[in-house]
């Protein structure tokens, strides 16, 4: 009875190892990034249903004048003022940083070409993408946020008008009719402080200045700079509409949306300015191969 009493007892199951240190940290490493592929998953899909959304809406029914003209003044002529300062004085600071390494090249006269091109290609749509994203994005979200958290979208919604024909779409428009005309004003201000500058201050000839821009800078390059302004403006309104409509209650989530607004249009710029260059310089090398291979490209 003693044998088979001891015989049937339950064996007693072994303790599971205990991790280490380095083990316990690389599981964690683990969970982190897939915690945060989730939530970027997660964050694409809500804003690209966000971005559909809107397009539907904008080819359905475009909003009333009553709702566009405020968003054009706000977005455009509101605008003007810090965008042409900023162009003014990078024309300068380019005709400052450039001047003494072609100086000793012996091509201190091709400063305009240089300061132009880079303006109307890449500076004058992104510092004006960023202005934008700076001073109206943020207020965007910040002004949407705080209609988020007093309830106010979700009474629009309750009347029977939708937030995102209401609220979305005119800012949207606002944004990408009005940021090329704020492109635009950039490079000439840029155009005007960097002759300036090397004009008058660095002593260079105005006739080869100004024949040198006119030889270097062609249509194409304005456009080039237009059409990359127009997908600047219309990521800017949908991130930072996204950002005021998903704002997390409080002051202290208003100022959250404000901030990411910005951020996050900033690094989207960043991005579309690369891909779009790729891709622009693509075609062009496509259409024009002649002249592509005139100024180096593949």
């Amino acid at each position: 009875m003693a044998t088979g009493t001891a015989s049937n007892s339950p064996t007693p199951s072994p303790k599971p190892r205990q991790l280490t240190w380095l083990e316990e940290a690389f599981f964690n490493w683990i969970a982190d990034w897939g915690t945060l592929g989730i939530e970027f998953t997660i964050a694409v899909g809500d804003m690209s249903l966000f971005a559909l959304r809107t397009m539907r809406w904008l080819f359905n029914r475009l909003p009333k004048r009553e709702t566009l003209v405020p968003n054009f003044y706000q977005v455009g002529v509101m605008s003007l003022p810090v965008v042409a300062l900023t162009g003014t004085f990078i024309g300068m600071v380019l005709a400052v940083q450039s001047y003494f390494q072609f100086r000793q090249l012996g091509l201190e006269t091709r400063l305009g070409a240089v300061i132009n091109m880079t303006l109307v290609r890449e500076l004058g749509p992104v510092l004006a993408a960023t202005m934008l994203a700076g001073r109206v994005g943020s207020a965007m979200a910040a002004e949407l946020g705080t209609m988020r958290v007093t309830e106010q979208i979700d009474a629009l919604d309750a009347m029977g008008t939708n937030p995102i024909h209401y609220l979305v779409v005119p800012r949207f428009l606002a944004c990408v009719i009005l940021i090329p005309a704020l492109t635009v004003m950039a490079d000439f201000m840029g155009f005007v402080g960097g002759y300036f500058y090397s004009v008058n201050i660095l002593g260079i000839d105005q006739h080869y200045y100004m024949y040198n821009s006119e030889q270097f800078v062609q249509s194409w390059d304005i456009f080039y700079g237009l059409i990359k302004s127009v997908f600047f403006g219309g990521t800017i309104a949908l991130v930072s509409c996204h950002r005021g409509f998903h704002c997390e209650p409080g002051a202290e989530g208003v100022g959250r949306a404000a901030t990411a607004a910005f951020v996050y249009s900033f690094v989207f710029i960043l991005a579309i300015d690369l891909a779009l260059g790729i891709g622009l310089d693509s075609i062009y090398n496509t259409i024009w191969p002649d002249h592509a291979a005139n100024f180096g490209g593949g």
